[in-house]
């Protein structure tokens, strides 16, 4: 029983100094390293500027590209108001890269719902429409801990010429660890020591600016993200980014635009100003994600609940997950982080059937850009244990508003 719901807030805090001191550290690294980028490009003014019609020498979009690139120490990237979401962003670099009869290979489990009907979707302009192979193979999960399953994957590599690895860092709605930057590079090692010609993409999503390193410098070719997770730092109206070797960057870049063309084209009639600045304050808002995701882990697992990723774990993603295994305390968890957003929060979430899920879905986010997980929000599939995950936070003092706001009506 909690008999002061501050006070055990507040307790909660001072558990997490060490790990909260970890996390600036980390922001600190990560802000150096952005800022280095906008001065060694020379930002200006004149970066922010709109363009329309076909863009020839838009500033801000070939600046983005350049910035992207250097963060991520990558040959090249594509950083695209145009790219409407994570999804689409890797739907394009993998319709870019692949042809008819490759070989694609998830190393990481059956990619989230969207993506996997970008991939094996029937009848719907996929890639198994376009005769493309896929196979996957399940993170192993030992004693909690995760790994990838180095067996299975030497036997598919020799067994087969597989065109492109896929690695999903984040998690989704699964119940595990998301996948770390060691992991990923000892992948990499391992896959390239066997077919060095293959090509190794990972799925960026929730992990930007959330360690040291991105997992490009882990020798991965190819990274992919959206602008409404960590990079856009909450500003970013819409966007995503491609970056890697410069020779599959053309490629990509022929499918977002048109082979002829690639990435000498594209207008943004409403400048990139609220992109540039989002990306310079993106460390800053994920460490306040990080924070904000350690504290609703810390506060449920003082109450009993199961949490992921568990207490004194690293964050390799922003997301927490926490097993509630009610229904009923899953619809009121979302529906109290609605209630206290800051946009909607006059409006009640229901479990509703969303396009690409297989069960019925419940999402609180009051955010200023529509769907920015990088912004406070919950969601879950409805269905047992009822895992609720959490992600995102403009400001942390929101995050622990909304902590509060729950615990009463918990209690």
């Amino acid at each position: 029983m909690i008999n002061n719901i501050a006070k055990f807030i507040d307790d909660c805090e001072q558990n997490l100094s060490q790990k909260f001191k970890e996390v600036n550290e980390i922001a600190l690294f990560n802000q150096k390293k952005v800022l280095e980028a906008f001065r060694k490009n020379n930002i200006s003014q004149r970066h922010f500027i709109p363009t329309t019609g076909y863009g020839y020498d838009d500033e801000g979009r070939l600046a983005l590209s350049k910035i992207f690139s250097e963060i991520f120490h990558t040959e090249n990237a594509i950083v695209s108001p145009l790219i409407a979401s994570g999804t689409a962003a890797l739907s394009a670099a993998l319709f870019g890269i692949l042809r008819p009869e490759d070989y694609l290979y998830s190393i990481s489990g059956k990619p989230y719902d969207t993506l996997s009907e970008v991939i094996s979707g029937t009848s719907n302009g996929s890639l198994k429409d376009f005769k493309i192979n896929y196979l996957e193979t399940d993170i192993k999960i030992e004693n909690e801990n995760i790994d990838f399953d180095y067996k299975e994957i030497e036997k598919n590599l020799k067994k087969h010429f597989i065109k492109l690895v896929f690695i999903g860092r984040s998690r989704g709605y699964e119940w595990r660890e998301a996948v770390s930057l060691k992991l990923i590079e000892n992948a990499v090692k391992f896959i390239k020591s066997i077919s060095p010609e293959t090509i190794i993409m990972v799925d960026n999503c929730y992990g930007e600016f959330v360690e040291t390193k991105e997992p490009s410098d882990c020798g991965v070719d190819l990274i992919v993200g959206s602008l409404n997770k960590n990079p856009g730092g909450g500003l970013a109206p819409t966007g995503g980014y491609i970056a890697g070797k410069d020779n599959l960057i053309k490629l990509v870049a022929g499918r977002i635009t048109a082979p002829s063309i690639g990435m000498e084209v594209g207008s943004y009639a409403f400048g990139y100003t609220q992109i540039l600045q989002g990306l310079f304050m993106a460390p800053h808002v994920v460490s306040g994600a990080i924070k904000s995701a350690l504290l609703f882990g810390e506060v449920f697992e003082k109450l009993g609940y199961e949490t992921l990723p568990k207490k004194n774990c690293q964050d390799f993603d922003m997301i927490r997950s926490i097993k509630l295994n009610d229904e009923k305390l899953l619809i009121d968890f979302c529906k109290t982080v609605q209630k206290f957003s800051p946009i909607d929060s006059n409006l009640s979430p229901e479990p509703w059937d969303m396009p690409g899920y297989s069960d019925k879905v419940i999402m609180a986010a009051g955010t200023f850009i529509q769907g920015a997980s990088i912004e406070l929000s919950a969601d879950a599939p409805v269905r047992e244990p009822y895992i609720v995950h959490i992600q995102g936070a403009l400001t942390y003092e929101h995050a622990k508003i909304v902590i509060e706001e729950i615990l009463k009506n918990l209690i």
